[in-house]
């Protein structure tokens, strides 16, 4: 057994809560409860530790009740289906998540109205917050989430191959995949109708702040990767930064958890600089913009504060024993 050291994390952003927070977090309760979702006693006190509620309203701390309600039911959703693929021994086969990910898909591509009966859990659930967000969504802005859960959905068979082949994915592969992976896209994609910020596409596809995103969906994911190395590495799953760094440049494990902290200041690093250089026009759309990025600001900050602070989901202490 080898005790490793975890680092601490700084990031040079403010921290915030949504005043729902409270409310949010009874809400989820009883939405999960009425779907089902969780059937054992044992799953709800983990889900009551886990308080997932609190990571949207980090995330999203100026979304009134309503919508963080949905962002809320979707971040919970995805987090047991998440346990679900990674945990659960059929979710670690490929042809039937891909099943499952086809019915998951069928929803949001064709509104298709599924009930506890006819669909289950899971699907009755997404089918819950899809109705609510295609009601406040524009058509253009729901096929851009449609594409984001694709790549999600997609993302998550790749993972399952991976399982089933034995295979360790090369550190370049994982980079690229865990921007998928972590399903953050789909939640930066709710900014718009979470948090009512409207950018014109020529401003949100513009190069600059799709590179800031970028920096937020790998600080937010390597932040969570360095969170869950000590429980992943127990499971013997190596989706994991620091534990393919690991495996493939021949590592101790807390020589690759310096070497993914050290990839995950300097995307830190890369976001700060970026925001210095925002193409600023002087107008009113600035507003939008700097709007923006201060939800992208509250994911990092947001995704840190609720790992260390709030949930109990990764069990972390400031040193961990785990197998050498």
């Amino acid at each position: 057994m080898t005790t490793i050291q975890l680092p601490v994390i700084r990031y040079p952003f403010p921290s915030g809560i949504n005043q729902h927070a409270d409310e949010a977090q009874l809400h989820i309760r009883s939405w999960v409860k009425s779907y089902r979702l969780l059937t054992t006693e044992k799953a709800w006190q983990r889900f009551d530790k886990a308080r997932f509620a609190w990571l949207a309203a980090r995330a999203f701390p100026d979304a009134a009740l309503h919508e963080l309600c949905i962002i809320a039911d979707f971040n919970t959703w995805l987090f047991i289906l998440d346990d679900q693929c990674d945990e659960a021994t059929a979710g670690r086969k490929a042809d039937y998540l891909k099943s499952i990910m086809a019915g998951l898909m069928d929803i949001l591509q064709h509104n298709r109205e599924v009930t506890m009966e006819n669909g289950g859990p899971l699907a009755a659930a997404l089918c819950s917050i899809w109705d609510r967000m295609r009601a406040i969504g524009s058509p253009a802005w729901r096929l851009r989430f449609i594409r984001s859960m694709d790549d999600y959905f997609t993302s998550c068979i790749w993972e399952a191959e991976n399982r089933e082949a034995g295979i360790v994915p090369t550190v370049a592969d994982y980079v690229r995949m865990r921007p998928f992976t972590g399903a953050l896209l789909a939640d930066i994609e709710a900014i718009e109708i979470i948090e009512k910020i409207y950018l014109s596409r020529s401003v949100a596809e513009h190069a600059l702040l799709q590179r800031m995103i970028e920096a937020c969906n790998n600080i937010v994911c390597w932040a969570n990767d360095l969170f869950s190395c000590t429980k992943e590495a127990r499971q013997g799953d190596v989706h994991n930064l620091v534990l393919v760094l690991k495996h493939h440049q021949q590592l101790t494990l807390q020589e690759a958890i310096q070497e993914a902290t050290r990839m995950h200041n300097e995307e830190v690093a890369i976001f700060a600089t970026l925001e210095k250089l925002l193409p600023l026009t002087g107008n009113e759309t600035d507003y939008e913009l700097l709007r923006y990025v201060s939800v992208l600001r509250s994911w990092i900050t947001g995704n840190y504060d609720w790992s260390v602070r709030d949930t109990g989901r990764y069990g972390m202490e400031v040193k961990e024993v785990v197998p050498a």
